[in-house]
């Protein structure tokens, strides 16, 4: 069986295809015959030593895969109705990468209707990432505006969509032209670039404020955040791309706005959140799938033996959207 090699602290290069046994399934899994997998910024800082599987967790990289049911553990306690031969996608704690991998049943959902099964690979992180952080960690409402950091990321792209089909106003901030356009055609309201333009001047021409702020960032946007928070606003935090430290914070901004700076994570959290999170989801927005209304991004598919290539990407921040992993078909 083959699996993208995992090297702590290499260079993309060095990702090699190699051999790996079947993982065994614990009560409540299926075994998964990978057709696509999901290649994530996180599985580039996991190659690079700086964000390790969860204890217990395999160390291959890959946090979501879509595939065919091809194993159910003889305890199943799940009330799902999944069966053999299903296709799915969902999350999963690592191995990703893998051609077979072992998956919580209750983190799995049904491909959508006239979609690919390995274009569904490209669903899961980004789409749930997105809906923890406005509906979950926040309760955004219709009308309200928000600023989405990293706006032609795989999750920004997928926040985007959620945003808009709530009724919200959406702001952007990316790198170029290209991003911006993309960003626009899924009904971005503002678009701005960073590299150009300081985005808190810009978006405070069009805005009065923003009720939340999603950011990759971090690193000095933080009083700008704070500058753009309207009253009672919320500043979220999934990543930290400009640097971990926020020097010269700003406190009395946080005070006087009543604000809210919190951050959060998927892959740590519990099973049975994880479960929970998906199954609202499911319920939610999963036949938005099926109709076509939303849709994963999907900026490039490699194979298994090019994921080199794909996280040198992720790594010189070159994609909009998603970029995919697969497997060539083929029997279990």
């Amino acid at each position: 069986m083959q699996f993208v090699k995992h090297v702590e602290g290499c260079a993309p290069s060095a990702l090699k295809v190699n051999y790996a046994d079947i993982p065994e399934l614990a009560p409540g899994q299926v075994l998964l015959k990978v057709a696509g997998f999901g290649v994530n910024r996180a599985d580039t800082l996991q190659r690079q030593g700086k964000y390790p599987a969860p204890k217990g967790e395999s160390d291959i990289l890959g946090l979501e895969a879509s595939g065919e049911i091809v194993q159910i553990h003889s305890q199943q306690t799940s009330h799902s109705n999944f069966i053999l031969n299903d296709k799915v996608f969902g999350l999963v704690a690592g191995g990703g990468y893998a051609e077979y991998v072992a998956v919580n049943i209750e983190h799995l959902m049904a491909v959508p209707k006239n979609m690919s099964i390995t274009k569904a690979a490209g669903i899961a992180e980004c789409f749930l990432t997105a809906y923890q952080a406005l509906f979950i960690e926040n309760k955004l409402q219709p009308a309200q505006q928000v600023l989405i950091h990293a706006g032609a990321s795989g999750v920004g792209l997928a926040a985007i969509q959620l945003a808009k089909r709530h009724g919200c106003k959406v702001a952007v901030t990316a790198s170029n032209q290209s991003k911006l356009d993309l960003c626009k055609q899924l009904g971005a309201d503002l678009a701005v670039n960073y590299q150009e333009q300081d985005f808190a001047i810009e978006i405070s021409k069009h805005w009065q404020g923003c009720d939340l702020i999603v950011d990759f960032v971090a690193g000095d946007y933080l009083n700008r955040n704070l500058q753009l928070l309207n009253m009672d606003g919320n500043l979220l935090y999934l990543a930290m791309l400009a640097g971990r430290y926020a020097d010269k914070l700003d406190m009395a901004m946080i005070l006087s706005k009543r604000a809210t700076v919190k951050g959060s994570t998927l892959r740590n959290r519990s099973d049975q959140y994880k479960a929970q999170l998906i199954k609202e989801f499911r319920q939610t927005c999963l036949a938005d799938f099926d109709s076509g209304k939303l849709f994963p991004n999907i900026d490039t598919e490699y194979t298994a033996n090019d994921m080199g290539q794909a996280h040198q990407r992720i790594e010189n921040n070159n994609t909009m959207g998603k970029l995919i992993g697969a497997w060539p078909s083929r029997k279990p």
